[in-house]
């Protein structure tokens, strides 16, 4: 049987990640690779998080299993900071979360849930997305369908273009929008443009089905949330995953949440018990650990102020460097505006340079990013930016 199994090609960011280890330029930069990385290239542990497993593991008495839905602290608590403590689909028992295997595994159970509701049902992404929403949301069955987003040219969001392609949804599609930190443009809705899409949502009866992986490395938690929570007062029903790989730094640790907001709390509960039921014969029940250092933080108070404390360094970090690469180009050779950089959120930019310049950036300087041009801009530091900068230069300049 084996034998007739053909390999699969590695997937491109995978791919880069061993060309960038084997690479020995002393000068090379990795913008291609999604984790945040701090001045020295590293991607730390944050000092909340090592305080709580410090914590942990004086406190922790067993390793026994969780339950479908993950930790009911863990769910609590992260239910009040994506949605607010007081919101009332929060206070009126309207949402159900279960603890994922990260924003991943939110994603394709939240996909694997809506199958189950209605197989006929379409889910609708912007061009472009995620690499992974794709696969992770149509494996499970969904149909997708595409609605224009970002504008190469302009360097902007196609907002218009996005509301004429979700006139022709139909009621009952599900329509995946990022909450912030757009991946991979960085360029975000705002709030007008958020009401605006609620407007057609519910005019056409249409569910949200909201990707929030970046809370807090935007505008700030509450900022960043401001999708969410209009969505979650104005609409019946509608999904939201969420990640903690990003705003807590636990890549590894695979935690992420999927929320179900019903339109009263016994549909929610009864939406609960099938999603519940679907994790069970996925995986059964998620990892813990990832989740107790969570629940750990956001249940201390002093844990909690120094993690929004370092989590406000990070986001100020990222924008640092969107302004001071703006700065740099300006200041250089280069013959183009790239001033849309430091408009965006988030660690994500398309450079908006060609496939052919992104090859010469990296066989000719050591600079790895895809091929579409997004860049991690967490991936700069100060000691790099002049070397990034000027090979930018001469790139565009030899092209």
């Amino acid at each position: 049987m084996f034998e007739a199994l053909k390999p699969i090609p590695q997937d491109p960011i995978l791919a880069m990640m061993l060309s960038y280890r084997e690479d020995t330029n002393p000068n090379k930069i990795d913008l291609g690779i999604g984790v945040y990385k701090n001045d020295q290239g590293h991607t730390p542990i944050m000092q909340a998080v090592q305080w709580a497993e410090s914590r942990l593991l004086e406190r922790e008495t067993t390793k026994s299993y969780t339950a479908p839905a993950g930790s009911p602290l863990f769910n609590e608590l992260i239910s009040k900071l994506v949605f607010g403590a007081d919101h009332p689909a929060l206070t009126d028992g309207r949402i159900v979360s279960a603890q994922t295997p990260g924003g991943c595994g939110a994603l394709r159970m939240g996909a694997e849930f809506l199958r189950g509701c209605n197989s006929e049902s379409r889910v609708w992404v912007s061009t472009p997305t995620w690499a992974n929403h794709v696969p992770l949301l149509g494996g499970a069955g969904l149909e997708i369908v595409e609605y224009p987003y970002y504008d190469y040219d302009n360097k902007s969001i196609r907002f218009e273009a996005m509301l004429t392609a979700l006139e022709g949804a139909k009621a009952g599609d599900f329509v995946l929008i990022h909450g912030c930190c757009h991946n991979p443009s960085g360029a975000d809705l705002n709030r007008e443009q958020w009401d605006a899409v609620a407007d057609l949502i519910e005019r056409k009866g249409l569910i949200p089905f909201i990707d929030m992986a970046y809370q807090g490395l935007g505008s700030g938690i509450d900022e960043d949330a401001y999708g969410v929570r209009m969505l979650a007062a104005r609409m019946p029903e509608m999904l939201v995953a969420t990640s903690c790989s990003k705003n807590f730094g636990l890549y590894r640790e695979r935690t992420g949440t999927l929320f179900i907001v019903g339109e009263n709390a016994e549909q929610t509960r009864n939406a609960g018990s099938q999603l519940f039921s679907k994790i069970r014969s996925h995986y059964s029940m998620p990892p813990s650990h990832g989740a107790a250092i969570v629940e750990t933080i956001l249940a201390d108070e002093k844990l909690e102020t120094l993690w929004l404390d370092e989590l406000e360094g990070m986001r100020n970090r990222i924008q640092g460097l969107r302004q001071g690469l703006v700065a740099k180009i300006a200041a250089s050779d280069i013959d183009a505006d790239f001033s849309f950089i430091q408009q965006q959120f988030g660690m994500f930019s398309f450079l908006g340079i060609t496939p052919e310049q992104v090859e010469a950036l990296r066989t000719q300087h050591s600079i790895y990013m895809i091929d579409s041009s997004r860049m991690n801009v967490a991936g700069l530091n100060d000691q790099c930016m002049d070397y990034f900068v000027d090979a930018l230069n001469e790139v565009l300049k030899g092209s």
